[in-house]
């Protein structure tokens, strides 16, 4: 793939649109009372946590340090037949008849605002759009910068902030319409793909690999032994982690469970569900921004080894703004060529440094001269 491709960034604001605030009421039923009655039982005040300030603060860090060769596009919003390859019918009805309104979706705090259903059309066909920009060559990488995200959402319920998969959608878009018969999805947002790993739990052509902080962590699934069923079986490859995972434990099980599990499959496409909630700063581990360009590295290589260099990402969680907007900065300036540095166990170098400096100060020799 030619180096003078840009990578392409796909931001819409219309996804800043879907914005719950629980002060609101939302819609009369159990569900809205049972949310109501858990909120009021926690020790401190809880705000919805996926608000559309985590993309502002990322198109914030991108216009104060703008990366060469990166470029923005605005997205597309997804079909219903797109949307289809991975709903029921059912339940986009339950979902497209809620547009305009307020409602909680699901007691895990899944609730939508008036344009949440826009939003998250758009942010599924602009995930589809990231992948045909590559698909088509007209990117060395792209990232769909999208919420709602998606990777909970399963095909007839919405869960954990996510109405549609949006990863699946473009994923299906892919085989479809693109001639990409073999797509492989990693996803290392620090909670489980739930959803992408039920809709192609079966599907021999979809290869899901999950690096995800264990259970109980939510949404509790994601075991090792979780390895798909029927043509699908040895599909999915689950890693669950303990919460203090940092850089070295996820490049290597990249590095030793991904890359031979690609080198096997050979996929026509690689899409990243890339969530940042393990960043040492947010809530889910203990990894740092060259941690998630090294992981960028790692599944570029296996792009171009397999599939001409057809790699997308499409974002997934990532709650602490900074870490978040860092670590988005991060993959996107290895996209555009900028190697990541060799990876450092956090404290080693402030530790060698501190050796150094007081290396002499425990000598028999307080002259340093040698004499006795």
């Amino acid at each position: 793939m030619s180096s003078d491709l840009p990578v392409l960034v796909f931001y819409d604001e219309r996804t800043l649109q879907h914005s719950p605030e629980i002060s609101h009421p939302f819609l009369p039923g159990r569900l809205q009372r049972r949310v109501k009655r858990i909120i009021e039982e926690l020790d401190y005040k809880w705000d919805y946590p996926e608000h559309p300030g985590r993309l502002s603060a990322i198109k914030a860090k991108l216009d104060d340090d703008p990366i060469p060769r990166v470029v923005l596009r605005t997205g597309e919003r997804a079909t219903r037949t797109q949307l289809a390859r991975v709903h029921t019918s059912r339940y986009l009805d339950s979902i497209f008849d809620l547009r305009g309104k307020m409602a909680w979706l699901d007691e895990d705090t899944t609730a939508i605002s008036p344009k949440s259903v826009e939003a998250a059309s758009v942010a599924a066909g602009t995930a589809i759009a990231a992948v045909e920009a590559v698909v088509r060559g007209e990117a060395a990488g792209a990232f769909a910068l999208v919420r709602p995200p998606g990777h909970h959402a399963e095909p007839t319920r919405a869960r954990g902030f996510c109405l549609f998969n949006n990863v699946a959608v473009a994923c299906t878009h892919a085989q479809a319409k693109l001639g990409c018969r073999r797509v492989l999805v990693v996803d290392w947002d620090a909670h489980h793909g739930n959803g992408t790993q039920e809709i192609f739990w079966a599907d021999p052509s979809v290869l899901f690999f999950d690096v995800h902080r264990a259970a109980p962590f939510y949404p509790g699934s994601g075991d090792l032994d979780e390895t798909g069923a029927g043509l699908g079986a040895g599909y999915t490859v689950n890693v669950p982690l303990p919460a203090g995972t940092g850089d070295q434990a996820l490049v290597r099980a990249f590095e030793e469970i991904l890359v031979p599990a690609a080198d096997a499959f050979r996929p026509d496409l690689v899409l990243v569900s890339a969530g940042f909630d393990w960043h040492r700063n947010d809530l889910g581990g203990n990894v740092t921004e060259n941690g998630f360009a090294m992981l960028t590295a790692i599944v570029r290589r296996i792009a171009r080894q397999h599939c001409a260099g057809r790699l997308a990402f499409v974002l997934e969680g990532g709650y602490d703004l900074d870490s978040l907007s860092d670590g988005v900065h991060a993959v996107l300036r290895t996209l555009a060529g900028q190697e990541p540095s060799p990876i450092v166990e956090c404290g080693v170098p402030e530790v060698e440094a501190a050796i150094e400096f007081h290396q002499d100060a425990f000598t028999d020799d307080p002259d340093g001269d040698g004499d006795d």
